[in-house]
């Protein structure tokens, strides 16, 4: 029995820092947020102060909430002359990807003033408490992991676009190449901006010091970032979407990101008779799965998702269209990301989905700063009227999904993954595993996954031959991976049964750990 509570991350240290917190009398929300602090350390490609993010957390004696503190768009945009603005190619093996860097794709963060409103509204310690694992990690160093190593050769040519960046990276072994597993990352002076930020606040990052040296790196270096930005950035508070699938109550994050409402209307599309007669690796289960993840894709081009919430799940999530698109999925066959993600279960029955990214990060930093900017104005996916044509001063949309779930005899899971686009396909399988075909935890997370883009189907090895040959014969495109890839997402859950008896899994996809304490 534990005594503490359950965590599942993208690391063991950002794990041990959580689980540091619980023993201590820290509520969910005081652990997810010391796994942050650590995890800038443990998953520094990640995890960082200079991203966005979301927290779904429910108190043991409240409701639940959304804290957002996604990146938001600049107030002014500069000439595109003026900008530091360019791409550069990552290589996973499998496949190239182009991402843009520099510091003019760097949006407004949100991190640290989401973080901390959080910290004002759920928390029992001080942040001294909750920074203090992640100082200690900064300053002796954390064993860089094989997910961290591999993520580093791979956007090695972002993290080596700046002397500071390159050299925080650079390996011990080789200093002109990156860090490799089991080498000792260490950041100095992140433990010395988390040290000032727990002792002097947020103002530090958004009026402050910090927010000076933000806004004259981008008026000097081509960024569009200004005091005002920074200044004036606010999390948002909001109720979750909540969502029935096969008798429990699902809480994800609501409009205006696109995460959680896809999911739900996947969830939708699915429940009931779609997978009535379907068994787990069946050729009926790949094929309904793929055709209501490209329903899904062909509805979410039909909707803006800077209109309001209500007019959103008008669209997608009324009953009688519902209905119309899962006779679709009766009918037939029809890019990595740098995220991470934390769950936490605490002894109470409090708990906190906490998901955060940098993107790939900009890439510019100076010698001596204790982050790095996100580089989301340069994320394809995020930015759907091209490169610089992003509205100003706007709340981005987002596909991270924190999520809960809610069954009706007392139990809950606590979720969420990181993978860009993956994210949706990645939590909607898993829930879909947990809840339709009642695999326990840890099988939920590790069947394997088929993701479906527009055309294209990606298919992770270990279904059975006839299900995926069933599943690429309904695709025009289809990729049928050798291995098990972080490709496929990172879903890190933990879970509460009715009794009070406490699990977790990381997902290995990603490096995940867990622990129950």
């Amino acid at each position: 029995m534990s005594r503490f509570g359950a965590v599942a991350a993208g690391h063991a240290e950002t794990v041990a820092a959580a689980t540091e917190i619980l023993q201590d009398g820290g509520t969910a929300a005081d652990a997810a947020l010391a796994a942050f602090f650590a995890a800038c350390t443990a998953e520094p490609i990640l995890a960082n102060l200079g991203g966005g993010g979301f927290l779904l957390a429910r108190p043991a004696d409240g409701p639940a909430r959304l804290y957002d503190f996604f990146v938001h768009t600049p107030r002014q945009r500069r000439p595109e002359g003026e900008i530091d603005f360019r791409p550069v190619l990552a290589d996973f093996g499998t496949a190239t990807q182009e991402f843009h860097i520099g510091l003019g794709a760097a949006a407004t963060p949100g991190i640290v003033r989401g973080l901390f409103a959080a910290h004002r509204d759920l928390c029992r310690l001080p942040m001294t408490r909750l920074v203090a694992p992640g100082i200690t990690l900064a300053k002796a160093g954390s064993r860089v992991s094989a997910m961290q190593a591999h993520l580093a050769q791979v956007v090695g040519p972002i993290l080596r676009a700046s002397p500071a960046c390159r050299a925080l990276f650079a390996g011990a072994a080789d200093p002109d190449g990156m860090c490799r597993e089991g080498e000792r990352f260490v950041w100095p002076a992140l433990a010395e901006t988390l040290d000032a930020l727990a002792h002097e606040g947020e103002r530090l990052f958004y009026e402050g010091e910090i927010a000076r040296n933000i806004a004259a790196a981008c008026r000097e270096a081509g960024g569009h970032l200004t005091a005002d930005d920074l200044r004036l950035y606010r999390a948002e508070v909001r109720p979750p979407l909540e969502t029935p699938f096969a008798g429990a109550r699902i809480l994800t994050n609501p409009p205006p990101s696109a995460g959680g409402i896809l999911i739900a209307l996947a969830l939708a599309l699915l429940d009931g008779r779609p997978l009535q007669d379907a068994a787990f690796d069946s050729p009926r289960h790949l094929q309904r799965l793929a055709t209501a993840m490209a329903t899904v894709n062909r509805l979410r081009r039909t909707v803006s998702f800077a209109a309001g919430r209500s007019e959103l799940e008008a669209a997608l999530l009324a009953p009688r269209l519902v209905a119309r698109w899962r006779d679709a999925v009766m009918a037939g066959p029809a890019a990595y990301r740098g995220t991470t993600h934390i769950s936490v279960i605490d002894k109470a029955g409090g708990a906190a989905a906490l998901t955060v990214t940098n993107g790939e990060s900009c890439g510019m930093m100076r010698p001596g700063d204790g982050f790095i900017l996100n580089n989301m104005l340069g994320e394809e996916d995020l930015n759907p009227a091209g490169f610089h044509g992003w509205p100003r001063d706007t709340r981005m949309s987002s596909m991270m999904a924190p999520s809960l779930v809610v069954r009706p005899e007392g139990g809950m899971t606590v979720l969420g993954s990181g993978g860009s686009n993956r994210i949706r396909s990645a939590i909607l399988q898993v829930l879909v595993n947990l809840l339709h075909f009642g695999l326990p935890l840890d099988r939920a997370i590790e069947s394997p996954r088929l993701h479906m883009e527009g055309e294209h189907l990606d298919i992770e090895p270990g279904y059975g031959e006839e299900a995926v040959a069933a599943a690429r014969a309904a695709a025009r495109e289809s990729r049928l991976w050798t291995d098990r890839s972080l490709f496929f997402g990172g879903v890190h859950a933990v879970h509460r049964t009715s009794r009070g008896d406490l699990d977790g899994h990381g997902d290995p996809r990603r490096g995940g750990a867990a622990a129950t304490v």
